[in-house]
């Protein structure tokens, strides 16, 4: 199970405060071949480690926008994450964004599927094209759906959507009319994310500024709703509390990140689980020095014998002796305790629940009396689907 960060954008959104870099096809094409390389060069050294998550053969490629690189080079890193057998992975998503399968096409979009993609996830966010211009988003409302009959027509037959509720400026009307025509396309998944106010965002800076109201609890709760309603209607089943999926078409991959199983990141801000321990690499494309010289950029480190110490603050020679990677940025080992919270946190943000026996015997009886959980078949617990948008505050009080 591997999760491969592609760290390049042609443009930041508002709300976006993800590592990532402003990189244009011609300018940085050899930047985007020397990250290709670094890639495959990190798979090699933590070849056991891929190994060790096989049983569950998945490849994520997210980003950024892992659609701006061109197909040459999305095949060398998946053919890097294979490593050994060639078998082919049983679920392959490849994040996209609508102006890069508009401007690139069927070809491209074929071209996907010829290396083995098998579901593809679009962020289209919104239909409202006023909504996009402020999100600076660079597709509007006719490009989403244009792109959206290209994947379609060349032949994807798992599309996921993403979009983004909880703004202030986002009527009921208006995302009642966007959901009418996302379920009309049938996509086989939805997701659909609050919008969060990060402080390193351009957003947190206008909320700082006094140039951006937030939405009220109120307003986001009712966008919720008629999200919840809405994709339940159209026969969509609510299996976690952001993701729809029609039946057979839940993200086998992201539904693993919830269950704690193992998965190595690969590429800069990439996150790692073991099973025990979390780790991740550090965001290594630093924003001073990656537009004006590459070569000096810790990220290419890795292929040519320079990356940074164990503590980042000097050049070491790579130490790959035991398996190390001299781009992690940390790692934490988590306790029996810590494990079971966590293990509590991410199953109660699903339909499946949570063993009972992993919660204390008097908070859940309490909750189970007053209806902030249900009993399900089989000794789980979940919170019922009409309290998922409070869902953070029952765990706490839980935890």
């Amino acid at each position: 199970m591997v999760y491969l960060h592609v760290p390049f954008c042609r443009s930041f959104c508002t709300y976006c405060d993800f590592y990532s870099e402003i990189a244009c096809r011609g300018r940085d094409a050899q930047l985007f071949e020397d990250f290709t390389a670094a890639v495959c060069a990190e798979a090699s050294l933590r070849r056991d480690e891929i190994e060790a998550t096989r049983d569950l053969n998945t490849l994520y490629i997210g980003g950024g926008t892992p659609s701006v690189l061109p197909l040459s080079l999305l095949r060398k890193m998946a053919a890097a994450s294979l490593m050994t057998g060639g078998v082919p992975f049983t679920e392959f998503t490849v994040e996209v964004n609508p102006e890069d399968i508009v401007e690139k096409g069927a070809e491209y979009v074929r071209g996907l599927l010829e290396l083995g993609v098998n579901r593809v996830s679009m962020g289209v966010q919104s239909l409202d094209d006023g909504i996009l211009r402020w999100m600076n988003r660079r597709h509007d409302a006719a490009h989403a759906r244009q792109a959206f009959r290209i994947l379609r027509d060349a032949g994807v037959k798992n599309i996921s959507v993403d979009l983004i509720f909880g703004l202030s400026q986002l009527s009921e009307a208006t995302l009642a009319e966007t959901l009418r025509e996302i379920v009309a396309w049938r996509p086989e998944h939805v997701s659909a994310y609050q919008l969060s106010i990060e402080e390193d965002s351009a957003l947190g800076k206008m909320v700082r500024e006094g140039r951006y109201e937030e939405a009220t609890q109120e307003q986001c709760a009712a966008q919720y709703r008629l999200l919840c309603d809405s994709l339940h209607a159209a026969g969509y089943g609510h299996y976690e509390i952001s993701n729809w999926a029609l039946p057979g078409f839940e993200a086998v991959h992201n539904s693993a990140y919830w269950s704690r199983h193992p998965y190595v990141g690969l590429g800069p801000g990439a996150h790692s689980f073991d099973g025990h321990t979390r780790s991740w690499n550090i965001n290594a494309l630093p924003p001073a020095q990656a537009a004006v010289a590459p070569e000096n950029c810790a990220t290419l480190g890795i292929i040519r014998g320079r990356g940074p110490s164990p503590d980042g603050r000097g050049p070491a020679q790579p130490d790959v002796s035991g398996g190390s990677w001299p781009l992690r940025g940390g790692q934490e080992r988590l306790s029996e305790e810590e494990a079971r919270e966590e293990t509590v946190m991410l199953g109660l943000r699903t339909a499946r629940g949570v063993a009972e026996g992993l919660l204390e015997a008097d908070k859940a009886a309490a909750m189970l009396a007053d209806g902030r959980l249900e009993r399900l078949p089989g000794g789980h617990v979940r919170i019922p689907e009409n309290q998922w948008f409070i869902s953070d505050s029952i765990i706490a009080d839980l935890l």
